[in-house]
């Protein structure tokens, strides 16, 4: 049996049953108890598990961070909420040179069972320093497993198997999906991390999307349909570990490759998927490999401005109709 519910209420769902199953695993961040979270991820928890597993910090990103990882070497099963993921770069230090890295520098000795999780990307004028897409630092970073879900569904099963998984994982929300709803089993379940979804199947291009960016796809393809083009659409869900076999399999039945990423072009993660196509499947590509990012701007303020700085169906369906030899 399946109900519809909120993303927010997806991810506060698979902490509580993990809090439940397991009493290593508890919630520190700021605001996540007394105000139940900045986007009410939260909610409820404080009062269901005490103020010992549902923990409210200073605003100390790196401090807070850092007594995380801590309990994680201990034995204990932390989830780290960031109020947004653009805080998470003022603990960097913790999450790439100590929680990324401590499992090998001491010879596996000590696991990091830590998950690293709060809202990204951009939202609605936030500014520069809100509206950033962090996936690609982390994406750069042995040791880390990076988690991007799109959908409620995916958001409850993900973070289960999150906070299951030995190793930390960062997680990241779309900041402007937490209320939309979408279809969730009532009965337990976990999705692996690494296993990517065929959101649609097609025989004309691949389109690669995760996040936010899955939604803006579901936007395009009736326009897509009604032109006669015929679009697979995958979500990886999991950018590190990536699943490879699914993004080339489809490839090589397509011909064509679309991503569509959120972040910044230059060393994106789209970058990085591109390179893998023409390595494994360049024989198969019968035009090259296209991406639509953001532009290579910090995110404006005016609302005109960011909008025509952030990817848009008419980019999407403008860069299908190149790929496919039509005109724009």
């Amino acid at each position: 049996m399946t109900r519809q519910i909120p993303f927010r209420q997806a991810l506060r769902e698979a902490m509580a049953e993990e809090m439940e199953r397991d009493e290593r695993v508890f919630l520190m961040g700021e605001e996540v108890g007394a105000y139940e979270g900045a986007y009410k991820v939260s909610q409820g928890l404080l009062e269901r598990f005490g103020e010992r597993r549902v923990v409210d910090t200073p605003i100390a990103e790196t401090g807070f961070s850092g007594v995380g990882v801590g309990a994680a070497m201990v034995g204990l099963r932390p989830i780290i909420e960031f109020m947004t993921f653009n805080f998470s770069l003022v603990a960097f230090d913790q999450l790439v040179n100590n929680a990324a890295k401590l499992r090998l520098m001491s010879g596996g000795q000590f696991t990091l069972p830590i998950v690293f999780r709060g809202p990204g990307g951009g939202a609605h004028q936030l500014g520069a320093q809100h509206s950033q897409c962090t996936e690609a630092f982390y994406c750069h970073v042995p040791g880390l497993k990076v988690v991007m879900p799109s959908s409620p569904r995916d958001a409850k099963g993900l973070l289960k198997s999150a906070i299951r998984d030995d190793n930390p994982v960062i997680f990241i929300e779309s900041e402007v999906l937490y209320g939309v709803k979408g279809d969730v089993p009532e009965e337990e379940y976990t999705i692996p991390l690494g296993e990517a979804a065929i959101v649609r199947p097609g025989k004309d291009l691949t389109v690669v999307a995760w996040s936010k960016m899955q939604h803006l796809v579901a936007l395009a393809l009736p326009r897509l349909e009604a032109e006669g083009i015929d679009a697979e659409v995958i979500d990886p869900r999991t950018l590190r570990p990536l699943d490879e076999a699914a993004i080339l399999t489809s490839v090589r039945k397509t011909n064509r490759l679309l991503i569509v990423e959120e972040g910044w072009p230059t060393g994106g993660v789209g970058a990085q998927i591109a390179y893998l196509v023409q390595e494994k499947a360049f024989d198969h590509l019968d035009a090259p490999v296209l991406r639509v990012t953001s532009e290579d701007v910090p995110m404006p303020y005016a609302a005109d401005l960011e909008k025509a700085a952030l990817p848009s169906v008419e980019k999407i369906m403008a860069a299908a109709r190149h790929l496919l030899g039509r005109p724009a």
